[in-house]
């Protein structure tokens, strides 16, 4: 998810992983256009985008062997290279690769994308999209059976109750309309959306086709590799997709165990544990570090166990490895076999309804034709540079060809992939970018949501011992905001770390009402290189939750006084 998503860092500033034991046509034409977003990308929907030059579209069906080609002419897909097919060639239709498709579009680059399974790859068909309207049922349902804070507020609710398919089908329905507004922005932009399995056959071609069928040959000026990632399964672990699950099977909820055991306190276990308890199951986390959700700033992670975890029907046990899981069968119950993380030894056993499996996730990129350019793959991650650009086995860079997104493992967030097709887009196009990994936040979407973005606290004085300088923290409460109040909503905390010498904005941590949503001031002063100094005169509208931020920047006391930008963004 975001959030069903991992999270992997560069080896200077790594992270804490919640890994078990992964170490480490038709003619339209529109009259008011508008620019709609989703998952942190553009999207210009079918019947909403503008056309250059010409506002008809084309569909052109092609059965030559059996493999799909999908063309929508537009002016704006631009001319192919002399001796190329295409300027750009995507292999993947994930949000990162509907991204840079996008982008390459609007850069006037011919550009096609191959998909192999459909368009939106994890985010909207396994991921971000469909987990967001699972948590946004599990949230209606905590308000409503919330008597205390119903009471609070002066309201009197009969009992709640759900409908299990319903929920299901409002979660599959959702990413299906996101998915077709996806392809159809695609299309209304004259992208060639090529259906199968793409092969990387030598410097700057491609194969594509259908398992089976005869191959497509196509040549591209530049290459992008966003094939994305699957459900890391551990050894020992046998998923049988009924009992025992991953992220991609619970997010069809087919059923809701009275007691489900989930492997992994991170972003994706974290999400799903709000989605079960909030339906009726009783939850047993098996977290292999000493604490829970190893991956947040330390301090967040506490008050959030605090108030996600110890009131619900929620235990858990840390340092220990799930060594055997075996699905239900003949009447008996999914066995789990513990052993202590550090000796090894056996430690104990749980029968439970039901196992997800929640240990992050492993990049996509077998049969992707690696071999043919002399390229490695390092614990199954494509190895790029700053700038994305592929690196062969003897460390030399690939010219013309890129990866990005889940399958090069340096930030696996969908809005990261998006940002990094972007970014390689600006590239190809003569305009040098690096894109900053510490400007983009993340997000779980638990009720109260957790934001973060940059360094964590450990990490920020880690950093300022090996460059010699000072840091900073100051927080400021949910409890002393007019609209969290409003919304009987005070539990919160907003944390910021930051460098009083120059007010540089080393980190920025949230827990509360609509954090995902806050965290983008932040993200964005770093990317820009806002000193707190500066950010101070922002004016935010009151009473709303943005002054939480507000109160934030404005407490930090910092000995600077020339406003300028902090430095150049740092590639991470």
């Amino acid at each position: 998810m975001q959030a069903s998503i991992s999270l992997s860092a560069s080896p200077s500033l790594s992270l804490a992983k919640s890994n078990h034991a992964f170490e480490s046509s038709f003619p339209i034409t529109s009259s008011k256009p508008l620019n709609l977003r989703f998952c942190g990308l553009r999207r210009e929907a079918l019947g909403f985008s503008q056309l250059k030059r010409s506002d008809s579209l084309r569909v052109v069906v092609s059965s030559r062997s059996r493999s799909k080609k999908v063309s929508a002419s537009s002016s704006g897909n631009g001319t192919a290279p002399k001796g190329f097919d295409y300027d750009l060639v995507i292999i993947g239709a994930g949000v990162g690769g509907h991204g840079a498709a996008l982008h390459a579009v609007e850069k006037g680059l011919k550009t096609a994308i191959i998909e192999g399974d459909v368009v939106g790859g994890t985010c909207v068909n396994r991921g971000c999209v469909p987990s967001k309207a699972l948590l946004a049922v599990s949230g209606r349902m905590r308000e409503l059976q919330n008597e205390h804070h119903l009471k609070a507020l002066g309201l009197q609710v009969a009992a709640a109750g759900y409908d299990r398919q319903g929920v299901a089908d409002h979660a599959n329905n959702l990413a299906s309309k996101i998915r077709n507004n996806l392809t159809n922005s695609m299309k209304a932009l004259g992208v060639d959306i090529l259906t199968g399995v793409g092969t990387i056959l030598g410097p700057q071609k491609v194969k594509y086709g259908k398992v089976g069928a005869s191959d497509n040959i196509i040549t591209a000026k530049d290459i992008i590799i966003a094939t994305g990632s699957v459900p890391f399964v551990p050894k020992g672990i046998e998923v049988d997709g009924k009992t025992v699950i991953t992220s991609d099977h619970a997010l069809k909820l087919e059923f809701v165990p009275d007691w489900i055991a989930i492997v992994g306190s991170g972003y994706i276990g974290l999400e799903f544990s709000d989605v079960y308890t909030a339906l009726g199951s009783e939850v047993t986390f098996i977290e292999a570090l000493d604490q829970l959700m190893p991956g947040f700033d330390p301090e967040i992670g506490k008050l959030a166990q605090r108030v996600l975890v110890n009131p619900r029907n929620i235990d858990y046990h840390t340092g220990v490895f799930a060594t055997k899981i075996t699905p239900a069968k003949d009447g008996k119950p999914v066995i789990i076999e513990l052993i202590d993380a550090k000796t090894k030894e056996p430690k104990d056993s749980l029968e439970v309804d039901a196992a997800l499996i929640a240990t992050g996730r492993a990049p996509f990129t077998k049969a992707l034709g690696l071999e043919n350019i002399n390229v490695e793959t390092q614990r199954g991650f494509v190895p790029v540079d700053e700038r994305m650009q592929v690196i062969d086995a003897k460390g030399n860079l690939v010219p013309h060809l890129y990866c990005i997104g889940d399958a090069n493992g340096k930030m696996m967030l969908a809005h990261a992939a998006s940002a990094q097709g972007i970014s390689v887009v600006e590239q190809v196009t003569g305009k040098d970018h690096v894109l900053n990994h510490l400007s983009i936040p993340a997000a779980c979407f638990t009720h109260p949501e957790i934001s973060m973005v940059g360094l964590t606290e450990p990490q920020a004085r880690e950093k300022a011992e090996q460059e010699g300088f000072e840091i900073s923290i100051t927080k400021t409460s949910f409890k002393a905001n007019t609209k969290a109040l409003a919304e009987n909503e005070g539990e919160g905390l907003a944390k910021l770390i930051y460098r009083p010498d120059n007010g540089e904005i080393l980190g920025v941590h949230i827990f509360g009402l609509h954090a995902a949503d806050l965290i983008h001031e932040a993200s964005n002063a770093i990317a820009l290189g806002t000193r707190i100094q500066d950010i101070k005169f922002a004016v935010h509208a009151h009473p709303t939750l943005s002054e939480v931020l507000d109160e934030l920047f404005k407490s930090a006391k910092v000995n600077a006084h020339v406003s300028s930008p902090v430095n150049e963004p740092v590639a991470v």
